[in-house]
């Protein structure tokens, strides 16, 4: 458990060396980069700074993206005592423990306390049991962070007396922001370092929305660069040899370091991970890509993984790449293997439902899915030529006995009448047109032989003898 009780002027103990993720902590709430749904004007969590209101709050995210960060600045803001327990090594006795001590300050002394829980999906019902009674009588303002869905890892009695706030992975804007104030900010490397483009692209795509990670290896990266080193004297000693020269007050000017640039090397060094040359708005992106679809669709699931690989070392969206996975099933694979489709949207889902990296294990699986499926490309060539027969013009009308017969007046049109309901004949197959007249004999969907698709062509085949009859 540890405790921290700020003091008017906002200070802590001396920071010592404390790592630089933890010294550019910001201490206000415009300060925190990222989450402005949750720190915009009128927004629940800025609402209940503001007005030092008694709160319970969880906050839900990937790592990194300011949760015990928040809670310090609302102990900070709202002047409150913070105490800190992780839910990996505190247990029922610590949490009553904080509780009661919080009751006895508050009516001691009026001393209102935070008590952050970090991991709190680790603590099993009894320990989040142990929290409802200070939650409900306000004995603490309660914020707990997790990186697990609430809804399955918190007792519902304490969920449902909280608020739920929900973070979401910083983009790559809020990250530079981070790294840029990390480089100049005294409490940071205070100007003694620079960051070549290269290297903080390299870095932007190590962090993956991880703002903790992104400091991490920028104080790794300035470690391998070395230290700011001095300049060599401007003039010299003097022609007498007497000592140097000194300023109007008569001392002697300090030195100003030299700033050390951090290259995409230093990083590379530092962080044991080599900088994937890959342009996200350039031909690297668009080659990548187009090479990854190739592979699945040449049945090379190698080379697919190697790409996808690629497109994960170098920070690509894992949005984008389910999605193109997605289209690839119905466009390359179709109704050979309509499951297929099933696997690449499934992937898609994981990526939303349980994030990078573990989403990684889904796309790989529906890459080797889809490179492994026998290929069709016959639902994307049926779907594109009728819409070029509808951007031809050749549309027609649509056939009277199909058209709505539910409205007044639509029997005196004709509309429905001599309509066949295919329910009513065997195998669910009748005789009756449903094409216009001008497109009834276009036949858009042709079948391949491949896998499941050769069973559907010969379906398709006997459906289209009964359908079209004689025509």
């Amino acid at each position: 458990m540890s405790e921290t009780l700020f003091d008017d002027a906002g200070s802590e103990a001396a920071k010592g060396q404390e790592p630089l993720a933890v010294r550019m902590r910001p201490r206000t709430l415009d300060e925190v980069v990222g989450q402005q749904h949750l720190l915009g004007p009128g927004s629940p969590l800025r609402r209940l700074v503001e007005d030092d209101a008694p709160m319970s709050v969880f906050l839900w995210g990937p790592p990194g993206t300011g949760k015990t960060t928040l809670a310090s600045v609302v102990s900070r803001v709202t002047k409150r005592r913070f105490v800190e327990l992780s839910a990996v090594n505190a247990g029922v006795k610590d949490v009553r423990a904080v509780v009661e001590e919080a009751r006895r300050r508050m009516g001691m002394h009026g001393t209102r306390t935070l008590l952050f829980v970090d991991e709190v999906h680790r603590f099993n019902k009894t320990q989040q049991d142990a929290l409802l009674p200070a939650v409900e009588n306000r004995w603490v303002s309660f914020i707990g962070a997790t990186t697990e869905n609430p809804f399955f890892s918190v007792v519902s009695p304490l969920l449902s007396r909280s608020l739920l706030l929900t973070l979401e992975s910083l983009d790559e804007d809020d990250v530079r922001a981070l790294l840029d104030r990390a480089l100049t900010d005294e409490r940071g490397l205070g100007g003694r370092y620079t960051l070549t483009e290269e290297a903080a692209d390299h870095l932007v795509r190590l962090a993956g929305g991880d703002g903790r990670r992104s400091l991490t290896y920028l104080e790794a990266g300035a470690l391998v660069s070395g230290p700011p080193r001095l300049p060599p004297p401007a003039g010299g000693t003097s022609s007498g040899g007497g000592p140097p020269s000194t300023d109007a007050s008569g001392a002697e000017p300090s030195p100003v370091s030299e700033p050390v640039t951090i290259t995409a090397e230093h990083v590379e060094r530092a962080v044991d991970r080599h900088a994937v040359r890959y342009d996200r708005s350039g031909d690297q992106h668009y080659d990548v890509i187009s090479a990854f679809i190739k592979s699945m669709r040449g049945s090379d699931p190698d080379a697919a993984l190697h790409y996808l690989a690629r497109m994960f070392e170098a920070g690509e969206d894992p949005r984008f790449i389910a999605r193109r996975i997605v289209v690839h099933a119905s466009e390359d694979v179709g109704m050979a293997d309509p499951t297929a489709l099933q696997t690449a949207v499934a992937a898609a889902q994981a990526v939303d439902l349980i994030g990078m990296p573990e989403a990684r294990i889904n796309l790989a699986q529906a890459v080797i899915h889809i490179s492994l499926a026998p290929k069709s490309n016959a639902v994307i060539s049926a779907v594109d030529s009728a819409i070029a027969d509808v951007r031809a013009g050749r549309i027609g009308q649509v056939p009277g006995h199909l058209r709505d017969g539910h409205y007044k007046g639509a029997a005196e049109l004709g509309h429905g009448k001599g309509y066949r309901n295919a329910h009513d004949f065997p195998g669910g197959v009748v005789d009756q047109q449903y094409a216009p007249d001008e497109l009834v004999d276009r036949q858009y969907y042709r079948p391949t032989a491949h896998g499941a698709e050769r069973r559907f062509g010969e379906v398709l085949q006997r459906i289209r003898g009964v359908v079209k009859g004689g025509r």
